[in-house]
């Protein structure tokens, strides 16, 4: 960042008062310009004993496999998020039943969260983003073409707790091992 988005003065790098990381200043207006890490919002829509998954239309990961997703809009919940990106991406309506999984990604300040939910009916179809919409069982994902560590693991989980018939609330973190791009570490915390 170079200037300020309030009045366009150049800003500078450093530590508030009262603060204890750098943040970009403006010394003209005195606004303090935080960067926060982006929220996804998304879904584990389900039918009976599959999932629906997208087919990726777009970059990052173009042809490779997700559940809806995407970034929270201003002035929605999370909860909103999850059933607008399962519009948007899949054409699908869902009803969703609660938060099931949150991913911390601190390497791309990035947050997941993952509600579980369940189609409404089976009139769905590939929205802008998505170059194929299809109902998957555990044994007919592409594992090795998923889009994202998030969902794979988020859906690993998923399949998992559904074998014991109950859904705790999952937490997880997943950090670049060793600062390598592709080469990722789990960290279950709850």
């Amino acid at each position: 960042m170079k200037y300020c988005s309030v009045c366009g003065s150049e800003v500078r790098v450093g530590v508030p008062a009262g603060d204890n990381r750098p943040r970009h200043i403006c010394d003209q207006c005195g606004t303090i310009h935080y960067h926060n890490p982006k929220v996804v919002a998304g879904c584990i829509a389900h039918w009976e004993d599959k999932v629906l998954m997208c087919r990726r239309a777009i970059e990052p990961r173009l042809g490779l496999w997700t559940v809806p997703a995407g970034f929270m809009e201003n002035g929605e919940t999370t909860y909103e998020g999850a059933v607008r990106e399962t519009l948007e991406e899949a054409n699908a309506r869902v009803a969703v039943d609660d938060l099931y999984v949150t991913v911390n990604l601190p390497h791309i300040n990035q947050v997941y969260m993952l509600f579980r939910g369940r189609l409404l009916d089976l009139d769905f179809s590939p929205g802008e983003e998505s170059l194929e919409v299809v109902l998957l069982g555990e044994d007919e994902m592409p594992w090795n073409e998923m889009a994202f560590p998030t969902v794979s693991e988020a859906l690993r989980l998923y399949f998992a707790d559904r074998a014991q018939g109950q859904y705790p609330v999952r937490m997880l973190d997943i950090v670049r091992e060793g600062g390598v791009p592709g080469r990722y570490q789990v960290r279950r915390i709850s």
